[in-house]
């Protein structure tokens, strides 16, 4: 009897650390998925929460959206200069670059007009039957006289009055340009200044050297 009674408490020890055992484990098991699911969640929520990707799709300051407002309406006027050039200018190069120009600079102006919209704001009304006198403090933008000028312009004189003045508005555009890589958030608003830097000061290069063979 007393083998016998000292074989079940033998046996009985085993069975409880046996259970005890797989307590533990499950416990740990539990343990463990509880981190690797808050891992899990810290790998794929935590970056999205914090990343600069949305900012820099979606985000802007008061620089972006004065740079858009502004840009439209001084893109707005080398349109109109460059819609005169069609119809008067002389030179074949001349009608050629304000071709040019309008091509480059009516896409943008919908772009940016886009881009207005899409922050709540109200895209700025054309001027151009105002001589665009009120937009006249921004840098390059031509008076109401120098645009009635250019209009009673013809020949020789309206391709260099045209090319003089284009000059000091892709200037204009250039500063502008340069103000928003500084002072701007918004991705595609910094990248368009990039384009009108890079595409102005080359235009610019062009018609100064048309004014010095002409």
């Amino acid at each position: 009897m007393t083998a016998s009674r000292g074989f079940l408490r033998r046996a009985a020890l085993t069975v409880t650390a046996g259970a005890a055992a797989l307590v533990l484990t499950a416990c740990g098991d539990d343990d463990g998925d509880r981190h690797d699911m808050g891992s899990t969640a810290s790998e794929s929520g935590s970056p999205q929460a914090g990343s600069s990707g949305g900012a820099e799709a979606g985000g802007h300051n008061k620089a972006d959206v004065g740079f858009a407002e502004e840009m439209i309406q001084h893109h707005r006027q080398a349109v109109d200069m460059a819609e005169l050039a069609a119809g008067r200018a002389a030179s074949q190069q001349v009608k050629d670059l304000a071709t040019k120009i309008k091509g480059a600079q009516d896409p943008e102006i919908e772009t940016m007009s886009g881009w207005l919209t899409t922050w709540g704001e109200k895209v700025p009304e054309d001027m151009a039957g105002m001589g665009h006198d009120m937009a006249s403090g921004m840098p390059g933008m031509m008076s109401a006289e120098d645009m009635a000028a250019l209009e009673k312009a013809s020949g020789a004189a309206f391709d260099e009055k045209f090319l003089t003045l284009m000059v000091e508005h892709h200037e204009g555009a250039v500063e502008m340009a340069e103000t928003e890589k500084a002072e701007g958030r918004y991705g595609p608003a910094i990248d368009l200044a990039e384009d009108v830097i890079t595409a102005q000061t080359d235009e610019i290069e062009q018609m100064e050297k048309m004014l010095d063979e002409g």
